[in-house]
């Protein structure tokens, strides 16, 4: 019993971008830029919205949350990856790569969450116009955002429960950037079937059932449009959910790559690439879609700009 503890792992490797050694200064330097730009972005949008009084609305506020949540889901997984890029040393504790994939999950569920919620708030501003300030009213939006953060952190963390019962010996090498629950439970020397279960199926619940209400909401709002008359007014009422659309077509079609495809039929290289699509790529976009599809967001960066440059 005594040799079995002793060779429990307390400690593991993230091996990152091994074999793009060569590369390694550019690479570094390209995730340090990007980095940058997807938390001041965030931060960008989150300071839009609370200073300019036009745009507290429901989909702003909504818009703020996902900015934030993309601040929260990079800085838990870029800041490790760019040491490693620099220092080329992955070292990781036990504990502290459970609460690292803990935070990507749960993350990882508010924005399904939080993207039906916006779903829904846009079905109402184009399918219930007249209604739709008596339903989507401040309280509302409040609770639907407190929901989303709350139910958000729920699943993730009886798997994280299972993850740190689980006993890892000799192995403690994990071929990826960051702490992904696939290759975290390949180093496992104990049973992982109940970490598999209890991840898939949260997973299938936060992830099936709020796509299938986002494709419900699209299809009554699709409908709405095509029967609007004027084509001015079928492209005004499309521009209201543009946005929006792009982010989530963004986001499922990335999730979708991610785990709709095989895992054996891909590379490692190849995972580490489509992750860096989930977790780099999506935050760093979603700024810019919301800045250069949304007029009313870009209205506000020009006034603003005006001010300062009259103050000048």
């Amino acid at each position: 019993m005594n040799d079995f503890n002793q060779s429990l792992v307390a400690e593991f490797v993230l091996i990152g971008f091994k074999s793009f050694h060569s590369f390694r200064v550019v690479l570094f330097s390209s995730l340090l830029f990007v980095y940058i730009v997807i938390f001041y972005g965030n931060i960008f949008i989150v300071g839009l919205v609370k200073a300019v009084s036009h745009l507290h609305t429901p989909m702003y506020i909504f818009l703020s949350n996902l900015s934030i949540s993309d601040v929260l889901l990079t800085s838990d997984i870029v800041p490790n990856m760019l040491q490693i890029l620099w220092t080329e040393r992955g070292n990781i504790t036990h504990s502290s790569c459970i609460v690292q994939y803990y935070l990507f999950g749960s993350l990882s569920a508010f924005e399904c969450l939080l993207l039906t919620v916006m779903s829904y708030d846009r079905y109402l501003a184009i399918c219930k116009p007249l209604r739709y300030s008596s339903i989507m009213t401040t309280e509302l939006c409040r609770n639907l955002i407190v929901s989303s953060w709350m139910v958000g952190f729920f699943p993730t963390f009886p798997v994280a429960v299972s993850l740190s019962n689980l006993h890892f010996c000799h192995r403690n090498t994990i071929d990826h950037f960051f702490c992904d629950l696939v290759p975290f439970l390949d180093l496992a020397c104990s049973d992982v079937s109940t970490a598999k279960l209890l991840a898939f199926s949260f997973s299938f619940l936060i992830t099936f059932f709020p796509f299938f209400f986002v494709l419900v909401s699209y299809g009554y709002i699709i409908y709405t449009i095509l029967r609007i008359k004027s084509e001015k007014g079928r492209q005004k009422a499309f521009s209201t959910c543009s946005s929006h659309l792009a982010v989530v077509s963004l986001y499922y079609g990335t999730l979708f790559i991610m785990y709709g495809v095989p895992s054996q039929k891909q590379s490692m290289n190849m995972n580490k690439m489509l992750s860096l699509l989930y977790t780099i790529v999506t935050p760093f976009l979603n700024p810019v879609i919301y800045c250069l599809k949304n007029q009313e967001i870009g209205r506000a960066i020009v006034n603003i700009l005006k001010k300062i440059t009259n103050g000048l």
